[in-house]
């Protein structure tokens, strides 16, 4: 059915459509702007490839009193910055160069991008680079300014940086460094920029608009992003308490040594920052994930091996205690599995529960897509509010739990939404 719902809060706007059996997720989706403070956001879901939601609303920056409503209402259209999201489209670049042969996840880093293995890097190995455990989750060293729009620099610094541990032996969240080890791999093995052979290989085939480095004439389309700001009487997770008190620590160096990076300007939109700068939406990044939760097809095109499809879903490290976010995760290659932290005090900042056979990734502040083979089930939410932690917060998350309870699944007790 379409919807267009004019919400009593802030004059709010809904539009899209939703199929009738899943009603409880438009449910929510209203919910979550007259109760938890929703900005502006998409969310969008297919089932067995055809779209079931497709929702949008609110607003592209928080509205005064002196603005009219209209000119910032947040379109069909309107993009967003998905942060960590886009890790899932950098590591399904390589996953494509693995199944054509061209990349070995066994074999050194150094085989294709030889200045790499020194200074303790010589056995780091193509899975190790995608499942976090290479042991560079940061630099050391002050990141020059505007050091991060510079993918050359970068790749020099990354080639000369130590790991921060023995390789392999142990998993850290490679939040921001994962752009640039992973998509060099890319840039080597093909001869073409991450962001261009994004774009080639799967934006254009799949007929979806998101970008690793977006074209100017995009960038109008872009809703600023408003970042959480903690209250005092908010308990810290491990991860951000680090991060304020120590500034020679992972936490520190991974988020905060990046630069002078700014999220909202046209050099971080156009750069192909392939850890966090994805610009897409919900519905064309649940686009993405669409082959991945249907054996490998997108209408008639053969996108990816179902094998590979396996690889991409297999829990390939699991820790009670990540070294970069101090928390229990899971991760296959490149992508996050289902994690449930709710036994801890800050958990429900710390987790992402999805299906049982799902991957995909969640962005800094609520951000999420993912494949759910077993459900055929492509799901993403896009928002410009950020909400606390690195994982999902409850706007997200009642989404993603409205849409497993419409599918006819149980509980996620378990830890995992199961039938």
């Amino acid at each position: 059915m379409n919807v267009k719902v004019d919400l009593k809060v802030g004059d709010a706007r809904i539009e899209g459509h939703c199929a009738p059996e899943f009603q409880i997720v438009l449910d929510e989706f209203i919910d979550n702007f007259e109760n938890k403070n929703e900005l502006g956001v998409s969310v969008a879901l297919n089932i067995e490839g055809e779209s079931k939601v497709d929702l949008w609303g609110g607003f592209t920056k928080p509205i005064k009193t002196s603005d009219e409503p209209d000119e910032f209402r947040w379109q069909r259209d309107t993009l967003s910055i998905v942060f960590s999201c886009t890790k899932a489209a950098t590591a399904l670049c390589a996953h494509l160069l693995i199944d054509q042969g061209r990349l070995d996840l066994h074999k050194n880093v150094s085989t294709y991008w030889p200045e790499f293995g020194v200074n303790g890097k010589e056995d780091i190995t193509v899975e190790m680079m995608l499942n976090h455990t290479a042991g560079l989750p940061a630099l050391r060293e002050p990141v020059k300014k505007s050091g991060y729009t510079d993918w050359n620099y970068m790749i020099e610094r990354l080639s000369t940086e130590a790991p921060f541990w023995p390789p392999g032996t142990r998993n850290g969240y490679h939040m921001t460094t994962f752009g640039w080890t992973v998509g060099e791999l890319v840039k080597r093995v093909s001869g073409l920029s991450l962001g261009t052979f994004f774009q080639k290989h799967i934006a254009e085939p799949l007929g979806i608009e998101f970008w690793i480095g977006l074209p100017h004439e995009h960038h109008h389309r872009v809703s600023r992003m408003q970042q959480w700001v903690a209250r005092s009487s908010e308990k810290l997770t491990p991860f951000t308490y680090e991060l304020l008190n120590n500034k020679h620590s992972i936490q520190y160096l991974a988020l905060l040594n990046t630069g002078r990076f700014r999220t909202d300007s046209p050099e971080s939109y156009s750069a192909e920052y392939g850890a966090g700068g994805g610009i897409t939406n919900a519905r064309n990044l649940a686009a993405m994930y669409l082959p991945l939760a249907n054996k490998g097809m997108c209408g008639d095109l053969k996108f990816v091996s179902n094998n590979q499809i396996e690889l991409m879903a297999k829990t390939s490290v699991a820790t009670l205690e990540d070294a970069t976010l101090l928390m229990p995760t899971r991760f296959s290659l490149g992508f996050m599995r289902s994690m449930d932290n709710r036994h801890r005090e800050t958990g429900h900042m710390e987790s992402c529960i999805i299906g049982k056979e799902a991957f995909g990734h969640a962005g800094a502040g609520g951000s999420l897509g993912f494949a759910d083979p077993e459900a055929n089930l492509s799901f993403s939410y896009t928002m410009n509010r950020m909400g606390a932690g690195i994982l999902l917060n409850e706007r997200g998350q009642c989404l993603v739990d409205a849409t497993y309870t419409s599918l006819g699944y149980q509980s996620n007790k378990s830890g995992m939404w199961t039938k």
